[in-house]
């Protein structure tokens, strides 16, 4: 059976039990979300590609934008369950139980940290390099990690692994944060799909589930933090309620067809509640606004339901069982409605011209650098090789010899880039743009 005492601890990664306190004026939960939110790599999604291309004269989501609705739903979800759950049902102090919603927000300002440029094209470009290109001297987990790049797996090291000329390893972030984060918590060989954790961390992430009483189910494998299905709650209502969204700004979807869609999931609401929905829209004239007035009921309908969702998986979720995402358990209207969105986005989003554009030109430009620096770092001596070193920053350069330390650094620094900065660097080795002085 899990503990919130243990699953809520506020010990931050390289600090001794008997050193940590709890400060409940600012604790260490809001001291996680602060820390991401004044990051480097918490900005630099702000040029990362969400689904469409970074936008002109329309403003789309970005991974930054992503991030921040992803924390503030997240936070909803935390809150909800809060005021729903028995006091009884946890085993530690008050002032800690209150910080779940704290803690479920920081997770989500994570979440996607890791995820390199050009959206999951960019996490296809990872696996297809490695998969073309075999690196001599790696084990079979070592292997699996580049074979099978996970962005998932990428936020847990950026966030915990000690960089080049940082003063401590990663962000210190607190245990139950970092546990928020690990939607899969095992290794790349032990997964058909994804995972949680790469084989370099392997010793923070045994702390991690050590800290927090994550169940072991297995050689490497523990159940999930409960938090964890909020996170992902979030993450899912987000991604999929917003994209139809965006897809109407671009001109992709008609109005009609996502004000409908909207609409759709409140088929089962009593009559009075439909009536009240189409007074306001036909008191609102903008296109955009009805359509902001759709999507953010529609949002608050959905962490209503997937908050209920979690209670009613509440006591499989603490003893370590798995049960299928919050979302995935939506029952009448809302569950048709989320299955009309996900064709309507497979078919005509997801698919759509400009999106396979920047996906193709993702494609090509993440499969160039790394080619330019493997080959760098595993032939230093060549001429290019040095002037490819040069151009690394200090912080991703590895004083270790053997060929998965350097496989890794290489993945740090470009998962690490802006859409921007990997096409101007690209452009640069292929001789396209001369950069400016």
């Amino acid at each position: 059976m899990l503990s919130w005492k243990k699953l809520l601890s506020p010990i931050r990664t390289g600090e001794s039990s008997s050193k940590s306190t709890i400060d409940y004026t600012r604790t260490n939960f809001q001291r996680d979300y602060d820390r991401l939110i004044f990051s480097s790599p918490f900005r630099r999604l702000q040029n990362k590609t969400q689904v469409f291309p970074l936008p002109g004269s329309v403003f789309v989501h970005n991974r930054l934008t992503h991030s921040l609705e992803v924390s503030s739903v997240g936070r909803s979800l935390g809150r909800s369950i809060l005021n729903q759950i028995h006091p009884q049902k946890f085993d530690c102090p008050p002032q800690l139980i209150a910080d779940i919603p704290t803690v479920v927000s920081a997770a989500c300002l994570a979440h996607d940290l890791g995820n390199p440029p050009f959206g999951h094209s960019g996490e296809d470009a990872f696996r297809h390099f490695f998969s073309n290109n075999q690196i001599p001297e790696l084990d079979r987990w070592e292997q699996s990690d580049l074979l099978r790049f996970e962005g998932n797996a990428n936020a847990l090291r950026l966030l915990t692994h000690q960089f080049r000329g940082r003063r401590t390893g990663g962000f210190r972030l607190s245990y139950a944060t970092l546990a928020s984060i690990v939607k899969y918590p095992y290794p790349s060989f032990l997964s058909k799909k994804k995972f949680g954790y790469f084989k370099s961390e392997t010793a923070v992430f045994n702390e991690i589930a050590h800290h927090t009483g994550l169940i072991k189910i297995g050689d490497g494998r523990y159940c999930r933090h409960p938090l964890v299905y909020l996170v992902e709650a979030a993450d899912d209502i987000c991604y999929q309620v917003m994209d139809i969204e965006d897809a109407h700004k671009l001109g992709i979807l008609p109005a009609s067809t996502v004000t409908n869609l909207y609409l759709s999931f409140f088929d089962d609401e009593p009559t009075s509640k439909k009536n009240d929905i189409h007074e306001t829209l036909a008191s609102v004239n903008d296109t955009n606004e009805r359509i902001a007035y759709l999507r953010a009921i529609t949002i608050s309908k959905l962490i209503e339901q997937c908050s209920a969702n979690f209670l009613k998986s509440y006591d499989h979720i603490m003893t370590g069982q798995p049960v299928k995402p919050l979302i995935d358990q939506l029952e009448g209207a809302s569950a048709r409605a989320m299955d009309e969105i996900r064709k309507v986005s497979v078919n005509q989003v997801y698919n759509h011209s400009k999106v396979v554009e920047i996906e193709i030109a993702g494609f090509s430009i993440i499969g160039e650098l790394l080619n330019i620096f493997t080959s760098a770092v595993l032939e230093p001596t060549k001429p290019i090789s040095k002037k490819a070193l040069r151009l690394i920053p200090e912080q991703y350069l590895v004083d270790s010899t053997d060929n998965y330390s350097k496989m890794m650094a290489v993945v740090d620094y470009v998962s690490g880039m802006t859409d921007i900065y990997a096409l101007e660097t690209y452009q640069l080795f292929k001789g396209i743009k001369l950069p400016s002085l």
